[in-house]
């Protein structure tokens, strides 16, 4: 946790300044935070589903998850307003470069043909997206506990201006981009 903390301040902050020719420390681009994101459209019928979720995401992130309401009430997918549809996380400080580092080092790599994440999921404002199938890549995740596999988003928000800062800032901090 303080060691991807401790790379940013000491590597990567300086070769970030180096590499774009920042003229001030606080130009460099620094990751702002992480929300991971869990759409659950078989709540409707379940309640359950969203309690099964929520535990996960705590286990997950080691932060307590925000259920989202539905804001408008749609016939065709038999969803009114305000029930229950997702859960959501936001981390930052110390949580956020954590989870960065489980997920780099420790998830991803457990993938199945795993062979770098997309670099080109840039949002065009310096934010990147990425989505996982399943919860199990997780260590801290029992499989026989597990009453579905369900898939997540993982948004980092950065600082950056540029996709290219972004892409950067993220490749430093050990993102595995595929080549």
């Amino acid at each position: 946790m303080a060691r991807l903390k401790d790379f940013y301040t000491k590597e990567a902050a300086p070769a970030l300044m180096k590499k774009f020719s920042y003229k001030s420390v606080m130009q460099i681009p620094k990751l702002d935070k992480i929300v991971i994101n869990v759409g659950a459209g078989e709540a409707r019928e379940n309640s359950k589903a969203i309690d099964a979720i929520s535990a996960d995401l705590a286990a997950i992130t080691g932060q307590k998850p925000v259920v989202c309401k539905a804001k408008k009430s749609v016939a065709n997918f038999k969803l009114r307003e305000g029930m229950p549809i997702g859960v959501k996380v936001t981390l930052r400080g110390d949580k956020m470069y954590e989870f960065m580092d489980r997920l780099f080092n420790a998830a991803l790599p457990r993938v199945r043909d795993f062979r770098g994440i997309n670099p080109n999921s840039f949002d065009g404002r310096g934010n990147y997206n990425m989505g996982l199938k399943e919860q199990l890549i997780f260590p801290e995740i029992d499989f026989d506990k597990v009453d579905k596999v369900r898939g997540m988003d993982i948004c980092f928000v950065t600082t950056a201006g540029t996709d290219e800062e972004a892409r950067e800032l993220l490749t430093l901090m050990g993102a595995p981009f595929a080549k």
